[in-house]
Formats: C-alpha cells, sequence, structure tokens
C-alpha cells in the first residue's frame, strides 16, 4: 500500500458518494460514537488495538437487532481502490448481513489493507475461495434502476462510510 493507494480509494469514494473518516486506533471509539446512528450492531473487528467495546454499537446480536438497526459496522478484509470497494468476508459472527442490511453501513479498514485493484484481492483471498468459503465485494450504497429511476437501498444499505484506521 503507497500514498497514492489510498488517496485512489479515498477519491473512488468520493466519486460514488460514499464518506469516509481517517482515525488512528486510539481516536477510534470517538469516530465510532460520531458516526453511528443507534440503534446499531456490529461484528467482532479483529484488528488489535481497535474494538467496539468502547462505542454505542452491540455485538451481541439477536435477529431483532438486525430488522431494528440504524447502522451496521463490520470489518473491511480489503478495501479495493480503484473502485472504492469493500471486501466483506462471511463469516458466523454474521459480517454479511450486518454489512448487507441496515440501512446504514460503516466499514473499517485498516490502511495497511487498501489494496490497488481487484486482480490484488483474489490473489490474496485465493486460499479461502479454494476452501470454499466466501466474501462479498460492495461498492457505494445499494442502487437500482429496474423500476425505472434510479433507486438507492433497495438491495442493501442506502448509505455507506469507510472508517480508515491510520498506522496500520
Amino acid at each position: 500500500m503507497s500514498p497514492d493507494t489510498v488517496e485512489t480509494f479515498e477519491a473512488s469514494l468520493a466519486g460514488i458518494d460514499v464518506e469516509r473518516t481517517r482515525t488512528t486506533p486510539e481516536g477510534f471509539a470517538d469516530a465510532m460514537r460520531r458516526l453511528v446512528e443507534e440503534p446499531a450492531i456490529g461484528t467482532p473487528l479483529d484488528i488489535d488495538g481497535v474494538d467496539l467495546d468502547e462505542t454505542p454499537v452491540k455485538t451481541d446480536l439477536t435477529p431483532r437487532d438486525l430488522v431494528e438497526a440504524a447502522t451496521g459496522v463490520t470489518p473491511v478484509r480489503y478495501a479495493i481502490a480503484e473502485y472504492g470497494s469493500f471486501v466483506v468476508e462471511s463469516n458466523a459472527a454474521g459480517n454479511e448481513p450486518v454489512a448487507l442490511y441496515p440501512p446504514t453501513h460503516v466499514g473499517v479498514v485498516r490502511e495497511s489493507d487498501i489494496l490497488d485493484d481487484v486482480g490484488e484481492a483474489i490473489s490474496r483471498l485465493g486460499e479461502r475461495f479454494s476452501d470454499g468459503e466466501s466474501a462479498v465485494f460492495a461498492t457505494g450504497p445499494s442502487s437500482t434502476g429496474d423500476m425505472g429511476a434510479l433507486v438507492k437501498g433497495v438491495h442493501g444499505p442506502k448509505t455507506v462510510h469507510a472508517v480508515v484506521l491510520e498506522g496500520l
């Protein structure tokens, strides 16, 4: 990951109507308190020094929590600079539904996990895919033009926000 890769990612996010917040691990909890609309749900981030414990994000989830959530927070395994895409790995904690069901998705990505392009992401995910596991490649708010005019939020979140963890 180079400074150019991060700049490309941020430019791509702007082009697809996705806001971003840059923060350090020390500032993460404060950033999340400002960003999330409650009720907020999330899955474990599995990022050293960064968790959801000091935030208003609930991680012990029930199906009702998923239905009622205004915000879903998940780790982003890789971000793809070229398109502003998130790669959200499927797991037992529920990354996929937490990323795709609530009206707002906040994806948390380490700066070092921002990759140049899809090819690089596929290379890194190859073993995961070979083992029969999956991941979702999500780019911006959900939208469809199937019914005429462009409609947001029909098949996923209406709003997406990227949280980039600096120095990790």
